[in-house]
């Protein structure tokens, strides 16, 4: 009989579908009150609003973005290795690490340290690339 669990590592799948909203959060935070006027979010056009937007709110939607970007992969990676058998708490460290790393991506953009965002990035997309070929024997 087969016992299927929600792994720790199918957790990490649902937090970095998270990290997204959690850039546009920050991208429009304090100006969901304000009058669009007067320059506030505009949700009748947030795509243009966000777009005229500067300094760490461009910032913020930019991490949005690349959030989006690093998504597939990372899904990819995880259901692959779970379906190749990889050992479990490997496959779960990989995942928690890859969450992590991704977490100070965004602060880092955030507060707009370029390189070592980019080097942060590198090492995530490496973490999914050693995700992926976990469960190869």
């Amino acid at each position: 009989m087969n016992h299927s669990s929600f792994t720790i590592a199918y957790w990490c799948i649902l937090i970095a579908a998270m990290l997204p909203i959690v850039c546009a959060g920050i991208a429009k935070s304090g100006m969901m009150n304000k009058p669009r006027k007067d320059g506030g979010y505009d949700n009748h056009d947030p795509r243009s609003w966000l777009a005229r937007q500067g300094d760490w709110r461009a910032r913020a939607n930019n991490a949005q973005a690349n959030s989006f970007e690093a998504l597939p992969f990372f899904f990819a990676a995880v259901i692959v290795a779970h379906q190749l058998k990889a050992v479990q708490l490997s496959l779960d460290l990989m995942a928690v690490a890859f969450v992590l790393l991704r977490v100070a991506y965004i602060y880092l953009y955030l507060v707009d340290r370029a390189a070592l965002r980019s080097l942060v990035w590198a090492l995530a997309f490496l973490v999914n690339v050693i995700i992926l070929f976990l469960g190869v024997r």
